[in-house]
């Protein structure tokens, strides 16, 4: 079941007519590949149990107790990666924004798309704030868009590690990713496989992962998506030569061959070699019990806790001895903190926040007026959430 059926419903005495934004590529929540999708899911409904009035704009066929509006017919996740669906979306959005803020009134917009925020002086003019969650790098070629972007809208990082990368960009908050843990199996006991569970991309690092479990002597399963000319390259290329036949190529994983996988797994691998914004699947993995053996990269050390919850290598040759010392590590342990940490709870709350602070309260007249404009940064709590969960698990 999704929608409101497993969040406890909180309601606030002023609540805000709230548009979320969902890009065009797969369902709202996803049934396979789709780490965005799922978040806005997952945040829409956290939203509607707190009493706001929440309307989703995206593709494909309704699956959250926010109002849906479909913009395209089918989703496009062939196309993702396609200068044209982005561009197209953004118009799409415009165009509906414009009829709901005439006919219901809008109190902010919350967009979670790339091209979508370019849209913000349009808002702007309606009297109608936009915050953005960053939910990818902001590299080089990335932050001078982020930088401009900043004139119109605020900006939400996904983690502290990728707003230390661009401090100077119009931050005015963080919120970490979540899930439902109790949508997520847990299994104490293991099969004897690691896996591998992403992108096939170079710096996801799954010809490390391969490299890492021969070393170790354990059979490691790959689920990902493979369906880009750079990802076909790459695993043809770097992955494919070094295949035995102890490892499985799963391919893209439903929702509910994933859960299975993660379930099963002694660790996930996650030997990443770039700036990780987030990285949720380690919080699916966790949820389902199994430890993380990750390389330090962006907020891994955010999400796992090392020696407790996963093992977090600083060298690629550490990462077969960390899958044997795996066994080690309590199940029980890794599903309590993501319970504690990285709940839809503190989803829906966070950003609530955020908007209060953007729009303000509702006065007498029915106007609100901002406590912090869109340009001023929300400060997050600084308390390490590693030093939370050592405390909750100890």
């Amino acid at each position: 079941m999704r929608g409101g059926d497993f969040i406890s419903k909180t309601r606030v005495c002023d609540p805000m007519r709230i548009v979320l934004v969902a890009p065009p590529y797969f369902e709202v929540p996803p049934d396979g590949y789709g780490g965005v999708e799922a978040v806005v899911a997952d945040l829409a409904d956290a939203l509607v149990a707190r009493g706001h009035q929440v309307t989703l704009l995206g593709a494909g066929k309704p699956g959250t107790a926010a109002r849906f509006v479909p913009l395209w017919e089918h989703t496009v996740g062939d196309r993702l990666g396609e200068p044209y669906p982005e561009v197209m979306h953004a118009l799409k959005v415009r165009r509906a924004m414009a009829r709901i803020a005439a006919t219901e009134g809008i109190d902010i917009i919350h967009d979670h798309t790339f091209a979508g925020p370019l849209n913000a002086p349009v808002y702007t003019m309606l009297g109608v704030p936009t915050v953005v969650t960053v939910h990818g790098p902001i590299d080089d070629d990335l932050y001078p868009y982020y930088r401009e972007l900043s004139e119109d809208v605020g900006l939400i990082a996904i983690s502290d590690r990728q707003r230390e990368l661009a401090p100077d960009l119009n931050w005015i908050g963080r919120v970490h990713n979540a899930l439902r843990a109790e949508e997520w199996p847990f299994q104490a006991e293991k099969r004897d496989y690691a896996l591998f569970l992403g992108r096939f991309a170079p710096y996801k690092g799954a010809h490390l992962a391969v490299q890492a479990a021969h070393e170790a002597g354990i059979p490691l399963v790959l689920a990902g998506k493979c369906n880009e000319p750079a990802e076909k390259v790459y695993f043809e290329e770097c992955v494919r030569p070094l295949l035995t036949e102890n490892d499985h190529v799963f391919g893209v994983a439903d929702a509910s061959s994933k859960r299975k996988l993660l379930a099963g797994a002694r660790c996930l691998l996650f030997p990443v070699q770039w700036e990780e914004p987030f990285g949720i699947v380690m919080i699916e993995a966790m949820a389902c019990g199994t430890p993380v053996v990750a390389l330090r990269g962006g907020a891994v050390p955010e999400v796992v806790v090392d020696g407790v919850t996963g093992l977090i290598c600083d060298e690629p040759a550490e990462l077969a001895p960390a899958i044997e010392r795996a066994r080690e590590l309590d199940p029980a342990a890794c599903r309590r903190h993501v319970a504690a940490n990285f709940g839809v709870a503190q989803l829906g709350s966070g950003y609530e926040r955020i908007y209060q602070q953007v729009v303000g309260p509702r006065t007498a007249s029915g106007v609100r007026r901002p406590i912090a404009p869109v340009v001023k940064a929300v400060e997050p709590s600084r308390t390490s959430l590693c030093e939370e969960s050592q405390k909750a698990t100890a």
